[in-house]
């Protein structure tokens, strides 16, 4: 079980400074990207962005589920349960807002369509954030129960 705590721990953590980089940096200079190139850079973009966090996001998701199942000893089951609400509220988020926003900018640059995701993802931003204290507090409850 620690094996799949410290994993989860890693994704989550990972995924928090990713997100807040994507947020504080990345989305917001997709203004800065020229119209015509903007359709190329977006396939590229969605696509080695896929490659990072695809995996990530699924050692996540699979640590998530078996924490919840399995709580490490010394954890409050609902601890891990806010966990998995709140990782729900990351991919309900991005399946319904953040995916469909970055298929739209396939066909060109947007600026309504870039407001809307910069805006949007405060909620994976947040979402995330909270994810990575849950899943801290995890850690150090399940290392002071051990010790």
């Amino acid at each position: 079980m620690q094996a799949v705590l410290l994993a989860n721990v890693f994704a989550t953590c990972f995924m928090t400074g990713l997100i807040w980089f994507v947020q504080v940096v990345h989305y917001p200079l997709f203004a800065a990207v020229g119209e015509a190139e903007f359709p190329s850079y977006s396939r590229a973009h969605q696509f080695r962005t896929t490659l990072v966090v695809g995996p990530v996001m699924l050692v996540e998701a699979l640590t998530a589920l078996l924490l919840a199942l399995d709580v490490p000893a010394g954890t409050p089951p609902t601890l891990a349960w806010i966990g998995v609400a709140l990782l729900a509220i990351v991919w309900i988020s991005t399946a319904a807002l953040q995916v469909p926003a970055h298929t739209r900018l396939l066909t060109g640059l947007d600026g309504s369509v870039v407001r809307r995701l910069v805006a949007s993802n405060w909620i994976r931003t947040i979402a995330w954030s909270a994810r990575a204290i849950v899943a801290i507090a995890m850690l150090a409850l399940a290392m002071r129960h051990e010790s």
